[in-house]
C-alpha cells in the first residue's frame, strides 16, 4: 500500500470536500479482514513486542473524527491486538473545573505513554482548537481577555506543533489519523445504532445534535490539517466511508512507524549474563 497518497504534506493546501470519504479501487473487506489486516497486524505486533521490552522510544497516537467515524473500531481491530501492557488509550470529555484552572494542555498529558507503550488519544487535545471554535466557547473559560483575540488559534496551532515537536525530540514519534467521512455515512451509521437494541448504548442524542454544525466542523478539521500536519507529525486523512479499508491503512501506517523506529530484545551482556548462566544451572539441577 502507498500509505503517502493518505499523508498531509506539510506545504500542501487541505479542501477536504476534494477528499474521497470512499475508495473505488481497494481490497474486499473479505480480503482486508481475513488477510490483509492479520498480516500487517502480525508485522505490528513483533515490532510492538520489541518496542516494550526495549523501552526506549514510545509512540503516540492521535485519532481525530466526527462522531460514529470509526476511532473506537479502530482500536478494537487493530490495536487491542497487541500486548496489553504496551498499549494506553485515553479518551478526554470536556473539561473538568479542575482542568480549567491549568493550560489547556495539562489535561492532556496523562495520556501520554512510557517509553515502550503506544499511547492512543481517542479525541485529543486538538479538541482545544475545534470545539471551543464550533461552540464559541472560549468566553466561558477563565482564559485571561488579553489572550482572546482573533490570533488565539494560529497561537495553539503554534503551541501544539511546538509540542508535539518536543515529543518527537524526547523519543515519542507522534502520528495523527483524520477519518475523513461523509454526511451521508454518517447518517446511516447514526440510525443503525439508534434502531438496533444493540447498538443503542453506543448512541448519544449529542451526535444528532452536532451534526447541526457539520459544516463548521468541516471548515475548522480543514483548518486544522493545513496548520497542523508537519513531516515530524504528520496527520494522514483516511476514506472513512470504507470502515476496513480505513483500519488497514492504519495498520500499514503503523507498522512504517515501528518498522523506522526498529527496536530490538534487550541484550544480556557482561556480568548479567553470567548471573543468568547461573541461574539457568541453577534450575537445570533441581
Amino acid at each position: 500500500m502507498d500509505i503517502e497518497k493518505y499523508r498531509v504534506k506539510p506545504d500542501e493546501k487541505v479542501e477536504l470536500s476534494k477528499y474521497p470519504t470512499s475508495e473505488e479501487e481497494r481490497f474486499s473487506d473479505e480480503e482486508l479482514r481475513e488477510k490483509r489486516i492479520p498480516e500487517t497486524i502480525e508485522k505490528m505486533k513483533e515490532l510492538h513486542l520489541k518496542l516494550h521490552a526495549e523501552e526506549e522510544k514510545g509512540v503516540v497516537v492521535v485519532l481525530q473524527a466526527m462522531d460514529a467515524a470509526g476511532k473506537d473500531e479502530a482500536i478494537t481491530y487493530i490495536f487491542s491486538n497487541l500486548t496489553a501492557q504496551g498499549i494506553k488509550v485515553s479518551q478526554f470529555k470536556k473539561p473538568s473545573e479542575n482542568d480549567l484552572k491549568h493550560d489547556y494542555l495539562w489535561r492532556f498529558r496523562e495520556g501520554l505513554p512510557a517509553r515502550g507503550q503506544i499511547g492512543i488519544f481517542n479525541r485529543s487535545y486538538y479538541e482545544e482548537v475545534i470545539a471551543p471554535r464550533v461552540h464559541d466557547l472560549l468566553g466561558e473559560t477563565p482564559l485571561p481577555d488579553e489572550l482572546i483575540d482573533e490570533d488565539i488559534w494560529k497561537a495553539r496551532y503554534r503551541q501544539i506543533n511546538d509540542f508535539e515537536r518536543y515529543l518527537v525530540e524526547n523519543g515519542f514519534p507522534v502520528v495523527k489519523f483524520f477519518f475523513n467521512m461523509s454526511k451521508e455515512e454518517q447518517k446511516r451509521r447514526l440510525l443503525e445504532r439508534m434502531k438496533d437494541p444493540a447498538k443503542n448504548w453506543e448512541f448519544s442524542f449529542n451526535d444528532v445534535r452536532e451534526r447541526e454544525y457539520w459544516d463548521g466542523y468541516q471548515d475548522i478539521f480543514e483548518d486544522m490539517l493545513n496548520n497542523t500536519s508537519q513531516d515530524y507529525a504528520p496527520w494522514y486523512v483516511l476514506p472513512a466511508d470504507n470502515e476496513w479499508h480505513s483500519r488497514y491503512i492504519v495498520a500499514e501506517v503503523m507498522a512504517d512507524v515501528l518498522g523506522k523506529i526498529n527496536p530490538s530484545f534487550p541484550e544480556i551482556a557482561g556480568e548479567e549474563r553470567t548471573k543468568l548462566e547461573e541461574a539457568i544451572r541453577q534450575l537445570e539441577n533441581e
